[in-house]
């Protein structure tokens, strides 16, 4: 019998990873290719590779008893295959995890690769509960960019449409291109390592940037871009009526909302200071490492939707920007998702299924950020798995960040469901009493961290063969 995992991103490759690890067959399927010599790609895809990451290159903070840092520790805890191949390529960050992506997806393609009991499948999955297959368990990780046959028959199996909205890819300059007499390193509050290129505006400087915002050109929307009826919710639309997760709004968009809520927003300068005038800028646009030659650099939190000689004029108006060349710009793409509180369980497996159990993981199943994406391709993996071994399921606590997202994307409210990412918000919060006697938000969050952690290492220890003996800390 075997596992068949669709989609070869982030959740996927994780799932497949997991399940192999735990002794099962695993048919990894991805419809990117190269047909005839020629690479079959989706509109946002630029590679054929495993684990392309086709926004940002960070996987959040690390800072200790944060939110990301717990998610990330419980999935180091779990024996994640991808966060660990992420530790071994890692770039200076500050306190936050960013990867080479290029080394990133080398090595996932190679960890699949390399492992007997994964079977790579390079086609478009078009049917979810074939008949007369021996399958015994199917993982839809497909993401953001779900074929539209495969889409229609999710719609066909669920009997529930898709919701929708626009995700981000912020541009990229060439690091030779920086006027580094303009700018400075730093990291917020001192946090860290100070590997951030900061941009500063001073008033006048960001009243230009702001003005030439507004009056930007937008992109042309293109037809796989185009939203359907079936969007339940505006996070702000655009001038072609686009809607967006409010996670990840487009700066115009941002801008649109008032002169200052840049400044609050990506342009926040709080614990910025420059150590050249002492002073903290009125604005800043902080620059993240793409790789570990520090070859190029990200503009943080600046995806936009604008014709890209738009951007060129615009983003040369920050200072240290004036001559640069930028090696990406700034991109909204279209990101599908399926309405989970009314379709999953607790163990991501949809309630339904006609024959086979086909789980949900990734970006599809309702869960916002690269890491969320990998924890539940983590999940997804373990439950096939010790599903397929006939052994007995057990979810993961609601005490930790796994069980807190799972949680979340299938108990929350069916009408008004929107993708989300790890935050304390989700974590149970603490007693009454607790709370009153613990004032200072910091300890609770300690608090609350040290609590998640016990509650895996007891969910990990009692789960006996489902989680791997070797990954065991």
């Amino acid at each position: 019998m075997r596992i068949r995992v669709i989609g070869g991103g982030l959740s996927g490759p994780e799932a497949a990873l997991t399940a192999a690890r735990l002794g099962c067959q695993v048919d990894l399927y991805e419809m990117r290719a190269v047909v005839d010599g020629k690479p079959r790609l989706t509109p946002a895809h630029q590679t054929t590779d495993f684990g392309e990451l086709v926004c940002s290159n960070s996987l959040k903070s690390e800072s200790p008893y944060t939110a990301p840092w717990l998610l990330k520790q419980e999935m180091r805890r779990g024996g994640c295959a991808l966060l660990g191949i992420a530790d071994e390529c890692a770039v200076p960050a500050g306190h936050a995890l960013a990867v080479d992506r290029v080394e990133f997806s080398r090595r996932i393609s190679e960890a699949i690769a390399v492992q007997p009991l994964i079977h790579v499948i390079r086609e478009e999955v078009t049917q979810l509960n074939p008949r007369g297959s021996e399958l015994a368990a199917t993982i839809v990780a497909t993401g953001p960019l779900t074929s539209d046959a495969l889409s229609r028959e999710i719609e066909r199996i669920t009997g529930s449409g898709h919701l929708a909205f626009y995700d981000s890819i912020s541009p990229i300059v060439d690091a030779e291109t920086i006027d580094m007499s303009r700018v400075y390193f730093a990291a917020r509050w001192d946090k860290g390592t100070a590997d951030y290129i900061n941009c500063p505006l001073d008033r006048a400087e960001y009243d230009r940037f702001y003005d030439a915002l507004l009056a930007a050109e937008p992109a042309e929307e293109k037809e796989w871009e185009k939203l359907d009826d079936f969007c339940p919710h505006d996070s702000g639309a655009g001038a072609q009526g686009a809607r967006y997760f409010e996670g990840c709004l487009p700066i115009e968009v941002l801008a649109r909302r008032g002169r200052d809520t840049l400044r609050f927003g990506p342009m926040k300068p709080v614990g910025l200071r420059d150590p050249r005038t002492g002073k903290t800028p009125w604005a800043v646009v902080q620059l993240r490492k793409e790789n570990l030659r520090a070859s190029s650099y990200n503009l943080v939190g600046f995806q936009n939707h604008l014709k890209f000689g738009e951007q060129a004029r615009i983003l040369r108006l920050i200072p240290g920007l004036e001559n640069a060349r930028f090696l990406r710009y700034g991109q909204m793409h279209r990101n599908t998702y399926i309405c989970a509180p009314a379709l999953l369980d607790e163990f991501l497996r949809f309630r339904h299924a006609a024959r086979q159990p086909i789980f949900f993981a990734g970006q599809l199943c309702g869960v916002e950020g690269y890491t969320e994406s990998i924890a539940t391709g983590m999940l997804a993996g373990i439950y096939a798995a010790v599903l397929v071994r006939g052994q007995e399921l057990t979810p993961v606590p609601r005490a930790t960040a796994l069980g807190s997202l799972v949680h979340y994307i299938t108990h929350a409210d069916a009408k008004n469901f929107q993708p989300a990412n790890m935050t304390f918000d989700l974590l149970e919060p603490l007693e009454e009493d607790l709370r009153r006697k613990v004032r200072d938000k910091q300890e609770r969050h300690c608090i609350q961290c040290e609590r998640a952690l016990n509650a895996f290492d007891a969910w990990r220890a009692a789960c006996g063969p489902g989680i791997p003996a070797s990954q065991r800390g």
